[in-house]
């Protein structure tokens, strides 16, 4: 059952929606729908606005939008392996060495395995939690403070880190960068340069399996949520806002 992330949203003081990422049987239930318009490259990114008004992208393997995302989300091969080298090292400079990028794609980039036809991002929807991998919040840098905080709440000193800000194309970090889907994992993502230019500014994501998800929706008045550290915070932007800063 999912969880209720109403009062979390409430102390965040979130306005962006929650994308939620599902890889389910069919696209009923999940209207109204968009789609990568075909033979035509499309960051999965370039349709923020369209997971703002609440629409749900649709990708498929043979409607993917862009070779990145084909690749890391749909395990369809775009491009070999040598021509990923080339193109990421050569022409745009994200590793020292094509010997770097070789042993990165080697050890990280794992593409996700679907279990069925449809990969859909869009609205985080309770009668469609079965099929439900990640939530991702749109935050500006006070709300991802928040968000890292809650993710080490219930993480003792012994279990792995809770948080990661993995290197990665930013489809990566919505799904196919975590280790195990079923562990209460974070990534801070939209971190990648080539599809910032879709997002304001001022706003990361915080990516979260959704064991995760339940533990951030499951904090309470105990926590740090209501007391007074947040709450100082809170007081300091109000005041900043009123002197027009």
């Amino acid at each position: 059952m999912a969880p209720d992330s109403s009062s979390l949203i409430m102390q965040m003081d979130l306005t962006l929606p929650l994308l939620g990422f599902y890889d389910a049987p069919g696209t009923e239930g999940f209207e109204p729908l968009v789609f990568p318009e075909r033979g035509k490259h499309m960051c999965i990114y370039c349709f923020f606005e369209n997971f703002h008004k609440g629409e749900t992208l649709v990708i498929t393997r043979e409607n993917f939008g862009c070779g990145g995302a084909g690749s890391c989300l749909c395990n369809v091969q775009t491009r070999s392996r040598q021509e990923y080298i080339r193109f990421l090292v050569e022409e745009e400079g994200l590793k020292a060495s094509p010997e770097l990028m070789g042993e990165w794609i080697d050890r990280k980039r794992r593409p996700y395995l679907q279990q069925h036809p449809y990969l859909l991002m869009g609205p985080v929807r309770a009668d469609k939690y079965e099929y439900l991998k990640t939530v991702t919040f749109f935050v500006n840098p006070d709300q991802l403070s928040i968000l890292i905080i809650g993710a080490n709440y219930d993480a003792g000193p012994g279990d792995p880190p809770p948080v990661a800000a993995p290197f990665g194309s930013g489809c990566m970090e919505l799904l196919p960068l975590f280790e195990d889907l079923e562990a209460p994992q974070a990534i801070i993502g939209a971190t990648d340069i080539a599809m910032r230019q879709y997002l304001p500014r001022d706003i990361l994501a915080f990516t979260v399996t959704r064991p995760m998800f339940e533990r951030l929706c499951a904090l309470d008045e105990k926590s740090f949520l209501f007391k007074p550290f947040l709450r100082n915070l809170k007081k300091a932007r109000a005041g900043l806002s009123m002197q027009g800063v």
